[in-house]
């Protein structure tokens, strides 16, 4: 009843929002898309070794100092313990879990931009079915402000990464991105050449088609 007399007074497409809000507030901390999407026994990782367990595997026991350790300004300089390729070694693996989550660096970003990138989802196409069905003239679209948050939280989490990768000195990650950036560049330059006759869509002769039937 509220609900319908909060439509009456502010109009639909508020009122979704509203809810919307208050879904995200209250039930999306404890049941989250995105963390479910790595968090439910799919996605596996592999528990390194312990340096003993090579040492067993590879038949070679702790032992003593021996004479081939030479010492250097008072340190000890030990042989680096090398391991056959063919050992038998078996890696436990482990499903993700929150607590592994916990870790990542940008998983809180990733959380909030996939559960408001539902959320936004939800919006438009209720905001569609209203549009189809009452047809206002005089309201405001107001899943283009959703979608719009959307790229603009998309666009900022890319920076971030973007950010991350130049200030990282160890590491091709750097390269990467001005590999791509250019490669982008000259794809974008390459569009702007070609002529219309491969990238024409017919656009145009659809709409005079319709007009014609009109």
């Amino acid at each position: 009843m509220q609900i319908c007399f909060l439509m009456g007074v502010i109009g639909i497409q508020l009122v979704v929002t509203m809810v919307m809000a208050s879904v995200m507030q209250k039930i999306i901390p404890h049941y989250s898309l995105a963390r479910w999407l790595l968090c439910n026994g799919s996605l596996r990782w592999y528990q390194h070794p312990t340096e003993e367990e090579l040492r067993i595997l590879a038949g070679k026991q702790q032992k003593g100092k021996s004479r081939k350790d030479r010492k250097y300004n008072g340190h000890i300089e030990n042989k680096p313990l090398t391991i056959p390729k063919d050992i038998d070694l078996h890696l436990e693996t482990k499903s993700v879990t929150e607590v592994d989550t916990l870790a990542l660096h940008y998983f809180p970003e990733y959380q909030w931009l996939v559960d408001f990138t539902v959320a936004a989802t939800v919006v438009y196409l209720v905001t569609e079915v209203y549009y189809s069905f009452m047809k206002p003239t005089q309201e405001m679209n107001i899943s283009l402000v959703w979608c719009l948050l959307v790229l603009s939280f998309a666009i900022k989490v890319l920076f971030s990464l973007t950010t991350h990768y130049f200030k990282v000195e160890d590491g091709g990650e750097r390269s990467v991105c001005v590999t791509f950036g250019f490669f982008f560049f000259v794809k974008a330059m390459a569009v702007l050449i070609v002529t219309e006759n491969y990238l024409e869509f017919g656009l145009e002769t659809g709409n005079s088609f319709i007009q014609l039937q009109r």
